[in-house]
């Protein structure tokens, strides 16, 4: 099986390959893109629709499909415009940026030197000025944790770590079977089969003092679980906040991943996981009028306290009679 995501991916990589590689081997090429040869011609047959607006003959991708479906062999052409160099707007630039910037954080060696140098290129496009208005902070290791668990996983090995627990208190010593680094939530996070405990775990880099090589390879684990509640759900700066909305804030309810909406009489009562105290004080400070009631209490303090220092300096400035 293969998703759309997946396809895409691949299609994109597929094309320069394919023109650098002319009267490519149908099979030689589905071995090195990971799929079969069935697979492959499914996706030339896509790619023979791809070209440039209009859609007329001459604007799209040319694969003589007799020769792929009859000889196995592939011959593309009339995709030269492909190899034009892009053009960004400031705005398209600085996403890059910051995007790059995240995978910077869940990658070593060889790509992370790629990503660098992508990078490097890009905020000389957007100039010094837009490339340091852009900020991109995330709670991770130092760059050698990082490094390491990156290799051990292209290299299939498994580690021992040195982790922090939740309160810093106590510290193990879990002998993980890496499989990947991902970025949730302005953490970074290794997902891996935990030996000690035969299951899935998460761990967050920036509680990793450090990895040291442990025997025996990466067994095939599947795919670790998805965390159906997200990633706030494990982190343990995360609290359950209660709020009682008017009926026009229920937009709140499709706009945020909330635990759960029960209607009342005074509108909607909506259960929403908060990490971040600063992001629930501007919610609050948005919703205004709207927000009848906080539970627990003391979470709406801050917000409480940021109204009444704007109605304090409103009434300083606002003009005399």
């Amino acid at each position: 099986m293969s998703t759309s995501l997946e396809q895409v991916s691949r299609l994109l990589a597929l094309v320069p390959y394919l023109q650098a590689h002319p009267d490519a081997d149908l099979t030689e090429t589905a071995e090195r893109f990971g799929v079969t040869p069935r697979r492959l011609l499914a996706d030339l047959e896509v790619l023979w629709f791809v070209g440039l607006p209009g859609g007329m003959p001459g604007d799209l991708i040319d694969i003589d499909m007799d020769a792929v479906q009859e000889q196995g062999r592939i011959s593309l052409s009339n995709a030269d415009y492909l190899s034009r160099p892009m053009r960004f707007t400031i705005e398209e630039v600085t996403s890059l940026i910051v995007a790059l910037r995240a995978v910077r954080e869940v990658t070593g060696g060889a790509a992370g030197e790629a990503v660098d140098s992508a990078l490097a290129k890009l905020s000389k496009v957007a100039g010094a000025q837009e490339s340091n208005r852009v900020g991109f902070a995330v709670a991770t290791s130092e760059s050698a944790v990082r490094e390491r668990l990156a290799a051990a996983i292209a290299a299939g090995e498994a580690v021992r770590l040195s982790y922090d627990g939740l309160t810093r208190a106590e510290t193990t010593t879990p002998v993980v079977e890496p499989h990947r680094l991902s970025v949730r939530d302005g953490y970074v996070y290794l997902e891996g089969w935990s030996r000690d405990r035969d299951a899935w775990r998460t761990f967050r880099l920036d509680r990793i003092a450090s990895v040291e090589p442990a025997q025996g390879g990466v067994a095939d684990r599947g795919e670790p679980p998805q965390f159906d509640g997200g990633w706030l759900e494990v982190r343990p700066e995360a609290a359950l906040v209660t709020l009682t909305i008017a009926e026009r804030a229920h937009w709140i309810a499709e706009y945020y991943p909330v635990r759960s909406v029960t209607a009342v009489d005074a509108g909607w009562r909506v259960q929403l996981l908060v990490a971040d105290p600063a992001w629930l004080r501007s919610l609050l400070l948005r919703l205004g009028p709207d927000v009848l009631d906080v539970e627990p209490a003391e979470a709406a303090a801050s917000a409480r306290a940021a109204a009444a220092e704007a109605l304090a300096l409103y009434s300083e400035l606002a003009p005399r009679p």
